[in-house]
């Protein structure tokens, strides 16, 4: 699964949330989380025969049959679930998940010989666990085989998840309704009755009822559809292979589809609303390229005979990667030639390929329990890298995958983290661990472990993980094992693993002592929280490194004993050769050839760690930069830019060494360093804004201008170029004409005078259009005039960008107006607000309409977005932790913990108020200092 508040925290489209990114900056959220502690007694009062979270394991399901039949006009449903079930051992009660259904009738029917009986079993309910316990008159035997039959009603979900209900508007204003699923981690049991773990898979037999004008659609290809009354039909879909509830899938609605066949014989279909199903090409040729080159690469047939990929209109999450139909937002799936940025196809191909990914990472073998969640995420994540730069290396997608890296150190970085498996019972916690912690640490930590061991060796032990737990499910040291279990008996010189010393060996001994120790190193990666910070001393030849819990805040924080297994890499001004140097211990010394210049750690940012140089190691490396840059990569050179900023946090450099390295800039043409380089940059300024210090606070934007003028007056008004070129350009612009840099601002209403002229008609560059609104929308007229537009618009993209410059107007009437009407959830679907909410947030203007607004309407989004959930989870952070003052620290304090059970302990308030708490003691420490070196520099970048 794919949440845009993890993957994308500004926008529904990934790389127009890059483009904010830029100029709001959004900090990555974590999830919240509630708890509950109600006793087990069942809603008529008898005890309740089970009192823990997990089910019981002595019962499982082998195979489920289920029919549903649900009524767009009164959105209700009902159902009927017959359950093939194996007891290992005796018991009366068969406990089980059921959520916001209403069991009319349950049933145990058994085999006596020739003889079919069926006994009714009383129901109780449970809600608290959201489960429901059926009560047999005797014990049902071991050995037996049982079936469960439930006939049950339910209402169409008000969430978006679960089974639930969406609308979209065709061309002609009519308003059209479908009903989809969306069910990870733990909403099956709103649609059905069923052991809802990932744990307990099963086969499914789905029956679909429905009126002849509409199409339905599951897991597995139709097998036939018979009438079952006047002016109703039954879609028959084949039996599923085995799997886990989560995955189970199903949609009804009048979507058109168009399909290809794969080299092997899959069928794959792009699903959508008919007026927008020319938008589906590019994303169904993306879809055929993927899955062959997923099966090439795993070595494992694709199971299923057919893959469908849907566009929903009202989708909370980013994508789903339920088995043989995998679920999308609009705008993640559907690519409007005309009007879709280069970003758009990049996100595009990234979101498809991540559910593909799953296909065979979380569907064929699944993390036994949500606490390695990063199991199915963090792989797929990872695969995203690894199959797009493949199969569209054109996307250079490596240029957004190691940004990804940096901004979950951000999180990671916070005491508010936790370990990438941790812990966790409840459907609250289980939310919680769909962050970037699970996702983005994950896929990085699994890059450096490619790195580390190389790439061949690193995909045959993913490929016999794979096949020895198909259709299984595993834990973190099922993956250790299989990686350490493919160690080559000869060494190779790219799989030697690495010297403790120095001294590179080819013996295979070696390799195998390293390679047989992959779980204990990971293990230091995955069942701690945090990363290390590497200082680096050199005393001539020698190299000493010292490893230490990186944290922000005063240098003077106490010592931990963590310690990582970290694969460190080296570089020097002697030699481009890549050295590698593992790093088991507090403190080790390494030695070199000959002495040199400089020395560049963490080759390529392949490594989860960040690094000090100590002495004159940073001044070494400016030099560099400002003399001659391109001598190390753009990769390397944006991690010193991360890595230098994030030492200020802590102490070990000063902000004055760490903005002096940024001047290196004004030279600058790459993506990754530049944007690297706003991303560090623009947060101080927002924190000023925070604060009111609008001479300084402007004296920094127009230094940042003067920085990039030369890269921004380069740029050209038009769609041409690599994608890196595109996306660069679309977010230098932007930057431009929202800091209102004369020539763009000029250019830019130049251009929307002739858009609004040809009423919306005139095809704007689509990398600039973003540049284009955000300056037309700051009149009134513009803004009525884009709005007006959004209600029309067709094109997810268009309908994105408008929304975003919606959000970046000055006017206070119209922000304010801006938030009421799109959380009543009519012409701005609902699944926009948290977006919204959170741009409005970023604003300048904006950011105290949207904290009121979000403590005025608390008790109101908590109905609309689960306790949780990634939505309000992102709205928290998105709205308060930038936040740089004393009293806006007590106001949040005040205000979360006055929620009690609503909200005070949700993780995502500690994230912020621990954010808060840093902004205030950064500012007070640096502030002063950035404003004596912004008067140093004023002359200077002339």
């Amino acid at each position: 699964m794919i949440s845009p508040s993890v993957t994308w925290p500004l926008a529904t489209m990934p790389f127009l949330s890059s483009s904010l990114l830029l100029l709001l900056t959004v900090s990555t959220p974590s999830w919240c989380q509630s708890s509950d502690t109600t006793s087990p007694k069942a809603t008529n009062g008898t005890p309740f025969p089970w009192d823990k979270i997990r089910l019981p394991e002595h019962i499982v399901p082998v195979h489920y049959d289920l029919m549903i039949h649900a009524n767009l006009t009164t959105l209700t449903f009902e159902g009927t679930t017959e359950i093939e079930i194996a007891a290992s051992r005796p018991t009366s009660a068969i406990i089980l998940h059921s959520h916001l259904l209403q069991v009319s009738k349950a049933t145990l029917r058994r085999r006596v010989g020739e003889r079919l009986t069926a006994e009714p079993l009383r129901v109780l309910e449970y809600p608290p666990h959201e489960q429901i316990a059926l009560v047999a008159s005797e014990p049902l035997v071991v050995g037996l085989p049982y079936t469960v039959v439930i006939d049950y009603t339910g209402h169409l979900s008000g969430h978006l998840n679960g089974f639930y209900k969406s609308t979209y508007r065709t061309k002609e204003g009519e308003v059209r309704v479908l009903a989809s699923t969306h069910f990870e981690p733990t909403a099956a049991r709103m649609a059905f009755p069923c052991f809802d773990e990932p744990a307990f898979k099963a086969n499914f037999s789905v029956k679909i009822r429905r009126e002849p004008r509409h199409v339905a659609i599951s897991n597995m290809p139709l097998v036939k559809s018979v009438t079952v009354a006047e002016g109703l039909l039954e879609d028959h879909f084949d039996v599923t292979v085995k799997m886990s509830t989560y995955l189970v899938a199903f949609i009804i609605s009048d979507f058109e589809s168009i399909s290809k066949m794969t080299k092997n014989g899959v069928k794959v279909s792009i699903y959508a609303v008919p007026d927008k199903i020319h938008q589906a090409d590019y994303a169904l040729d993306a879809a055929v390229t993927l899955l062959e080159f997923y099966e090439d690469y795993f070595s494992i047939p694709y199971p299923l005979p057919k893959q469908d990929l849907a566009a929903i209109p009202d989708f909370e999450s980013g994508a789903m990667e339920n088995w043989g139909l995998t679920t999308y937002r609009e705008s993640v799936l559907l690519f409007d030639a005309e009007k879709s940025s280069a970003s758009d196809k990049l996100g595009i191909t990234l979101t498809v390929s991540h559910e593909l990914a799953h296909q065979w990472f979380g569907n064929l073998v699944t993390m036994e329990w949500w606490n390695d969640l990063w199991l199915n995420e963090g792989f797929a994540k990872f695969m995203e890298f690894v199959s797009v730069s493949v199969t569209h290396p054109e996307l250079k997608v490596e240029d957004y995958f190691f940004g990804k890296c940096f901004d979950v150190m951000e999180v990671d970085a916070l005491n508010s983290s936790h370990p990438v498996s941790t812990a966790v019972e409840d459907p609250a916690q289980i939310r919680e661990m769909f962050d970037e912690v699970s996702y983005e640490k994950g896929a990085c930590i699994l890059n450096m472990l490619r790195d580390y061991l190389g790439a061949d060796a690193f995909k045959s032990g993913i490929v016999q993980y794979l096949l020895k737990h198909s259709y299984k499910n595993t834990k973190n040291e099922d993956l250790w094992n299989s990686m350490a279990s493919i160690c080559p008996t000869g060494g190779t010189e790219r799989m030697d693993g690495f010297c403790s010393r120095g001294s590179r060996s080819s013996s295979s001994s070696h390799w195998q002592q390293e390679g047989l120790d992959v779980k204990t190193m990971m293990n230091t990666w995955t069942l701690q929280k945090g990363f290390p910070l590497v200082t680096v001393t050199v005393r001539g030849r020698n190299v000493h490194m010292k490893q230490e819990l990186y944290r922000k805040g005063p240098d003077d924080a106490s010592e931990t004993g963590d310690l990582w297994h970290v694969p460190l890499t080296f570089i020097t001004s002697k030699s481009d050769s890549v050295q590698r140097f593992l790093l088991k211990t507090k403190t080790d010394v390494l030695i070199l050839p000959e002495e040199v210049e400089w020395i560049k750690f963490n080759v390529g940012m392949n490594g989860f760690y960040i690094v000090h140089y100590e002495d004159d190691g940073w001044d070494s490396l400016t030099a560099l930069l400002k003399g001659a840059h391109t001598t190390i990569s753009s990769n390397d050179r944006a991690s010193l830019i991360n890595n230098a900023f994030q030492l200020v946090s802590n102490g070990k450099l000063s902000v004055e060494k760490a903005l002096d390295l940024t001047l290196y800039l004004k030279h600058e043409t790459e993506i990754m360093p530049v944007f690297q380089g706003l991303n560090e940059l623009i947060p101080m300024y927002k924190l000023m804004e925070k604060r009111d210090m609008n001479e300084v606070e402007n004296q920094f934007k127009a230094f940042l201008i003067r920085l990039l003028r030369d890269l921004i007056d380069n740029q050209t008004w038009t769609d041409e170029g690599s994608v890196t070129e595109r996306m660069l350009r679309s977010q230098l612009l932007l930057l431009a004409c929202v800091r209102k840099y004369p020539p763009c601002v000029q250019r830019a209403e130049a251009y929307f005078r002739e858009w609004k002229e040809s009423d919306g008609n005139l095809s704007l560059p689509s990398d600039v259009t973003l540049a284009v609104f955000a300056v037309g929308v700051q009149n009134p007229e513009g803004w009525d005039f884009l709005y007006r537009k959004y209600q029309s618009s067709l094109s997810n993209t268009e309908k994105n960008n408008i929304e975003v410059a919606l959000c970046v107007s000055q006017d206070e009437e119209k922000l304010q107006w801006l938030l009421d009407e799109s959380f009543k959830g009519d012409v701005i679907k609902l699944q926009e607000f948290p977006h919204i909410l959170r741009t409005v947030g970023r604003n300048p203007v904006g950011y105290p309409l949207a904290w009121k607004f979000l403590r005025e309407n608390w008790d109101k989004l908590i109905q609309k977005f689960e306790l949780g959930s990634s939505s309000l989870t992102s709205m928290v952070i998105g709205t308060t932790n930038q936040f740089s003052t004393r009293a806006r620290l007590e106001e949040v304090k005040e205000f979360f913990s006055s929620l009690k059970e609503n909200g005070s302990q949700l993780r995502c308030v500690q994230q912020t108020i621990e954010t808060i708490e840093e902004n205030i003691r950064w500012m007070d420490k640096n502030f002063d200092k950035i404003r004596v070196w912004l008067q140093s520099q004023k002359l200077e970048l002339f």
